[in-house]
């Protein structure tokens, strides 16, 4: 896959540069330039196969994608706890794209690459009434708003300072329907499956569902935690560089990711339970299909080395668990 063409390139590359260059050249050394621009005006909020591409490319081509925060700019960082009652949810998830990948059919997997995500200027996050995990609980609007600009963490309280760690909450392709459906629930397609680990450098595989594929990123956060149990993280808008490529010969049911560290599957259901069961049995169907592993030792590596984890639990009819495993223990 691409990214690992990169990591060769590095390795080359290296070989003639001094003994003393700094890691951090390396890194910007291997990021490359886009093939096209997006801007965050060029958006829709809807999942559906009639919504019409703002871009088409060739598979292996580099994107530069801008997006607006969450609100879709109904919300600034000099805006109170008030502002929140008047927000429409009309425009909530601004989407940039879709972008359509030529020779991208059903059954096929479209690789995405997160070469590097600049986090905008500021960013908010708020208790909205009626929205979140413990929502009966917490029934007044409460906002709070940050400067990031510059920014490595952020204050949160006296004491109290969150790093920043952005990545999109929204990531999918176009669902195999003319119906337009909400942004809200993550569902196979990907969408919102607001997954903090999903960072740069991670590599996500999205199943494709319709001719061209019709990829589309948003709602960035710049930080959450595994959860997002009030329904927020810090959204903000954010830039990103991805690397799209197209996968024939493999199929997957829904979006899994890798990094240099995991290799992660994610699944969703209305229950955590079922959601976990069906993770469960994909890391079994990927260890088996890569690692030549019979079921019965899959299901026991899954046991011994595989890690479940609650994604997110508030986007409502469906939640999101992941199960990832080192690399460590993968390794050749």
């Amino acid at each position: 896959m691409k990214h690992l063409i990169w990591i060769l390139v590095v390795a080359a590359f290296s070989c003639t540069m001094n003994v003393e260059s700094s890691t951090e050249d390396l890194t910007d050394a291997v990021v490359p330039l886009a093939d096209h621009t997006l801007t965050s005006d060029q958006t829709h909020n809807k999942w559906s196969r009639s919504i019409e591409p703002v871009l088409t490319i060739n598979s292996g081509e580099v994107v530069e994608v801008s997006t607006e925060e969450a609100t879709d700019g109904q919300l600034t960082l000099n805006s109170d706890t008030s502002d929140l009652m008047n927000i429409s949810f009309d425009p909530i998830h601004p989407l940039t794209g879709p972008i359509y990948v030529n020779e991208a059919q059903p059954g096929d997997v479209l690789a995405v690459t997160l070469h590097k995500i600049e986090i905008g200027d500021w960013g908010w996050t708020a208790i909205l009434p009626g929205f979140g995990f413990l929502a009966d609980e917490f029934t007044e609007p409460h906002l709070k708003t940050f400067e990031l600009a510059g920014k490595n963490n952020v204050r949160f309280a006296d004491g109290i300072n969150i790093p920043l760690k952005p990545f999109p909450g929204v990531l999918g392709v176009a669902p195999d329907t003319d119906s337009l459906l909400s942004t809200i629930p993550p569902r196979a397609n990907g969408g919102n499956m607001d997954d903090p680990n999903i960072v740069e450098g991670t590599t996500v595989y999205l199943p494709v569902f319709v001719e061209g594929a019709l990829f589309s990123i948003g709602d960035a956060h710049a930080a959450q935690g595994l959860g997002e149990v009030c329904g927020t993280a810090i959204e903000a808008p954010m830039k990103f560089l991805v690397e799209i490529e197209l996968l024939k010969g493999t199929s997957i049911q829904e979006p899994q990711y890798e990094n240099d560290d995991v290799y992660a599957v994610t699944a969703y259901a209305t229950t955590i339970d079922e959601a976990a069961k069906k993770a469960t049995r994909y890391m079994i169907d990927y260890l088996t299909s890569n690692h030549n592993l019979s079921r019965n030792d899959a299901y026991m590596l899954c046991s011994l080395a595989g890690d479940l984890k609650i994604a997110e639990v508030v986007d409502v009819p469906h939640m999101l668990v992941t199960m990832s495993i080192n690399k460590e223990v993968l390794s050749k």
